[in-house]
């Protein structure tokens, strides 16, 4: 497992990271993947019915167990309050241009223009010395943008480019609803993960992506991938259930 503090560090460093989605708002999830020694956890406001509340309650499970945790928020309004709850970074939908791109990593940085408070628990509930946390926050948070956009495509070396984004994060299953290829592995979307690497590669970033599968985790990680995505505590339960039940229905005839 990947302490939080070092978290940004390893992946810039281009580090094999694994984590997984949370979409169960509770605190259990988070307790059983980091017991399981997975590198860290995406806690995800954009599609699961975390709240504020419930996303304040996984990232205190996540600091008990520590391990890093990110969050997919559901927008950039929500980016300041994560932050303030302890999120290790942020995992940012949609960043369709560089000038959005420039909006969300100021929003994450001091040194950009991050509101500021210690009275937090980011901020130790104020024991922690003002330019101490500035320092450590703007060190170790880690600011992830996610490529789903077909616009973005036209802007991805300026998007890749920009100060505070550390990694690009490859969206695949929004990239191929928009170009509407209903076939198995759309060239459109092959071309596109392609072009988001190659920009990654260009700026020195990381690169990562969502992996249901082996080999998709094999072709990605060929491609230049480092950090991956893999399924969800709701995708491990379905998993497991069917797994259970079938061995249950054979069982009893």
């Amino acid at each position: 497992m990947t302490e939080p503090r070092f978290f940004r560090q390893r992946m810039l460093a281009g580090d094999k990271l694994v984590g997984t989605f949370l979409k169960t708002p509770t605190s259990h999830a988070t307790e059983i993947v980091a017991a399981l020694g997975f590198d860290f956890v995406v806690i995800d406001q954009e599609h699961s019915p975390f709240d504020r509340t419930t996303t304040d309650i996984a990232l205190l499970a996540a600091r008990g167990c520590n391990i890093p945790a990110l969050v997919r928020v559901s927008g950039p309004d929500a980016i300041l309050s994560v932050l303030d709850c302890g999120a290790t970074g942020m995992l940012i939908p949609h960043v369709h241009s560089a000038a959005y791109a420039r909006e969300v990593a100021a929003l994450c940085r001091y040194k950009l223009g991050r509101g500021f408070a210690t009275s937090t628990r980011a901020g130790g509930y104020t024991a922690v010395p003002m330019w101490q946390h500035i320092r450590a926050s703007d060190e170790t948070v880690t600011v992830v943008a996610q490529i789903e956009d077909p616009t973005a495509l036209d802007e991805i070396d300026a998007i890749a480019a920009v100060e505070g984004i550390d990694s690009l994060f490859i969206g695949r299953g929004d990239l191929t609803a928009a170009f509407g290829d209903e076939t198995p592995n759309p060239p459109a979307v092959r071309v596109a993960v392609e072009k988001i690497i190659a920009a990654a590669r260009k700026a020195n970033k990381p690169v990562s992506v969502y992996v249901g599968s082996r080999p998709d985790a094999e072709w990605l990680k060929d491609q230049g991938a480092t950090a991956f995505v893999f399924n969800s505590d709701q995708g491990f339960l379905r998993q497991a259930a069917m797994k259970g039940l079938a061995e249950m229905r054979e069982t009893l005839g």
